[in-house]
């Protein structure tokens, strides 16, 4: 059973996780078997844990022990819980801890595409999306909007980036997803790949004719510049989502709501 350590010195280098080491360094590409990564909130925890992922430590604020905190403690095995009152945990960490609770967890092992793929019939790719806010609302409306996966390209930022996880609210946790390094392993897979790009041939998402298709995966590009012509070119079908008052596109997190929307299989 987890076991409450007060923290006596800042120092100790069992904080360091959550104090001093950059997300690069928890992420540990010399020794990925002892890669970590930091899930925040209770929530966000919690799903972790249901997705099997394995606990190392857990920072809180006193006062959550018993409060939003406690559900959590039976279900973290024999690992410490570290706390102080919050204007020390804020001291320490730099910031406002998000419901008050941190968990350092191990990095899961990562899939393949194929592995992501297989079974699937609605798949998001996202290229060089690289705001982590963007990244997990994207991956918040593909697990609700019944997407099968997400592919990222290699310029993708992380999906287990603190924040990303936090907006996510843990559903990268829930939907498989992969790095991808081009559009052939969907086809290959029997995929229709749907470059969402303002081009004058562009179909509507609307459009009735792509409800016919078993497996679409749709492109979505980056912040700035959207897809590359690369990608474009490389795709089946370009697509746009139909628009008023003179507006030609969406933050590409909002996009993507809309975009999982309407190709849901239905």
């Amino acid at each position: 059973m987890a076991y409450i350590v007060e923290i006596q010195n800042f120092s100790d280098p069992a904080l360091d996780v959550y104090a001093r080491l950059t997300e690069n360094q928890l992420k540990n590409r010399l020794h990925p078997e002892d890669a970590l990564f930091i899930a925040e909130s209770p929530k966000v925890i919690g799903t972790a844990l249901d997705a099997g992922l394995v606990p190392v430590s857990l920072l809180t604020e006193r006062r959550h022990i018993q409060g939003q905190a406690a559900a959590l403690l039976d279900r973290l095995g024999d690992i410490p819980v570290y706390t102080a009152d919050d204007g020390l945990l804020s001291k320490l960490t730099g910031y406002d801890l998000t419901r008050g609770v941190l968990c350092a967890m191990r990095r899961p092992a990562e899939r393949t595409a194929a592995e992501v793929l297989k079974g699937a019939h609605r798949v998001a790719v996202l290229e060089n999306i690289v705001d982590s806010t963007n990244l997990g609302a994207i991956f918040r409306s593909a697990a609700a909007l019944g997407m099968d996966g997400v592919l990222l390209s290699p310029a993708c930022c992380d999906p287990l980036l603190r924040r990303a996880v936090r907006v996510s609210m843990g559903t990268v946790f829930q939907i498989p997803w992969a790095r991808l390094d081009s559009l052939d392993a969907l086809k290959q897979a029997g995929f229709v790949t749907l470059a969402m790009a303002l081009q004058k041939d562009a179909l509507s998402l609307d459009d009735p004719r792509l409800q016919a298709f078993d497996k679409l995966a749709v492109v979505l590009g980056t912040e700035g510049d959207g897809l590359t012509k690369a990608t474009i070119e490389g795709c089946d079908h370009t697509v746009v989502i139909p628009m008023a008052h003179g507006v030609d596109s969406l933050n590409v997190g909002n996009a993507a709501a809309v975009a999982f929307w309407a190709l849901r299989k239905r």
